[in-house]
């Protein structure tokens, strides 16, 4: 029995992380993942005006920047009305944060698959690509951050939500263009990723009808399951979900089995050798993300995928580009049925709370985002931010090894284990904020 230790540096993400592998008789069997750079954004919400945290807060992340401003402002909202203040927002308001919301989440989807999982993927199993996977990416992200751009103001870094609504009052002319670009990606998506019609791909139930898919997305599937990865990357198959959205109900499935989850019982700790939190829900780990909320709201063909390949690698892949599809199909739907007329925002300037604590959550694109905020005269005393990484990457307890530390453990070489860890889709300035 041989053991070897080994040190990678993973780059191309947002920030850097560090894993140490230890290799036993040929395969890993434990990994740290170590962040070493910290922020502190925590601390410097600390005093400032309660409404500050929705010009700070979404400088947490250069790409969900957007999911972190909704989660603070939901936090601000929830406080609010534990304190008696009313808070209703419209549904244009609604519509419109879970529009913006929608946009991010597609274009950070759409990123990771053309500059993470297929460059590295190639490289992996040898293939040569003349592909130019950096202008798919830019294309497809742009067209619907323009989009987002039109209710939001800016992307990113925007402020535009507001406690009681949004500070944008949209004219049926927005919309049209807003349409327009979802149209344009929604063609982008089926000619390009899926090469089907969209509304055929959205009805595939079965794992028998994957061949079905074409374009870039047919062929990662293709790539996968011809070098035997599509079993490899397994963890704990536990998810868990927190937000309630297009996408998903709140809940966590253990397996098939569904139940209900309070946040009350998310706990963060310390680790040793990194300035990450771990997180945990009653003392047990869980995934969560896409794979976790196409398993929570018993998506079909994740269900038929999860039966035959459990939480393994080709799940996992494959949930995080079928929301790219869900998702354009959701932004279309309420751009449909925008109620204009509506009010942008219902609670008057000068009615707010100063004494309260709130909770916000929202799903973002690497999965549950909360947000905690206690407030005394106004001002910030304690801020939480509770990030998905945190969830998928902590080292674990004395009792079970960490998410993606386990989905590593096996692996025959760093290469394998870097791409299952990847698939994950590591935000180390999200992680260490």
């Amino acid at each position: 029995m041989k053991k070897v230790e080994m040190k990678q540096l993973i780059e191309k993400i947002e920030g850097e992380a560090e894993l140490d592998f230890t290799f036993n008789d040929g395969e890993i069997d434990d990994v740290k993942i170590n962040f070493g750079f910290y922020r502190g954004i925590e601390e410097i919400l600390r005093e400032k005006d309660a409404r500050d945290a929705l010009v700070i807060t979404p400088r947490v992340c250069g790409i969900c920047n957007h999911a972190h401003l909704i989660a603070s402002v939901r936090a601000i909202e929830d406080g609010y009305k534990r304190a008696g203040v009313e808070v209703n927002l419209s549904s244009k308001a609604k519509d419109i944060r879970e529009f913006t919301l929608a946009c991010e989440l597609i274009q950070n989807h759409i990123k990771w698959l053309y500059l993470t999982i297929l460059p590295q993927l190639k490289r992996y199993v040898g293939e040569r690509s003349e592909e130019n996977y950096a202008i798919k990416a830019s294309y497809l992200s742009t067209t619907i951050t323009k989009a987002l751009a039109i209710f939001a103001g800016q992307w990113p870094h925007s402020s535009y939500a507001v406690v009681g609504g949004v500070s944008c009052d949209p004219t049926h002319l927005d919309v049209i263009q807003a349409q327009s670009l979802v149209e344009e990606s929604i063609r982008f998506f089926e000619q390009v990723v899926i090469g089907m019609d969209l509304e055929e791909y959205l009805a595939i139930k079965s794992i028998t009808q994957l061949s079905e898919i074409e374009g870039d997305f047919g062929n990662l599937l293709y790539l996968l399951g011809s070098n035997d990865m599509a079993t490899i990357g397994k963890s704990h198959d536990r998810f868990i979900v927190f937000a309630e959205s297009p996408l998903s109900v709140s809940a966590k499935s253990i397996g098939t089995q569904l139940s209900k989850v309070d946040v009350r019982y998310v706990k963060e700790s310390m680790q040793e050798n990194t300035v990450a939190k771990a997180v945990e829900y009653k003392k047990r780990l869980y995934e969560v993300g896409s794979l976790s909320r196409g398993m929570v709201a018993k998506r079909p063909i994740i269900k038929s995928l999860h039966k035959r390949y459990k939480d393994s690698l080709m799940t996992r892949v494959f949930a995080r580009v079928d929301e790219v599809g869900v998702l354009l199909k959701s932004c279309k739907n309420l751009l449909q049925n925008l109620a204009l007329d509506e009010p942008s925002c219902t609670l008057p300037l000068n009615k707010m709370a100063l004494h309260f604590e709130g909770v916000g959550i929202v799903e973002a694109s690497r999965g549950s985002l909360i947000h905690k905020t206690k407030v005394k005269n106004g001002k910030i005393v304690n801020y939480e931010i509770i990030t998905p990484t945190q969830w998928n990457l902590s080292h674990g307890t004395k009792e079970e090894q960490g998410v993606a530390i386990k989905a590593m453990v096996g692996a025959k070489s760093v290469e394998e284990a870097t791409f299952v860890f990847r698939t994950f889709d590591v935000c180390s300035v999200c992680t260490t904020q």
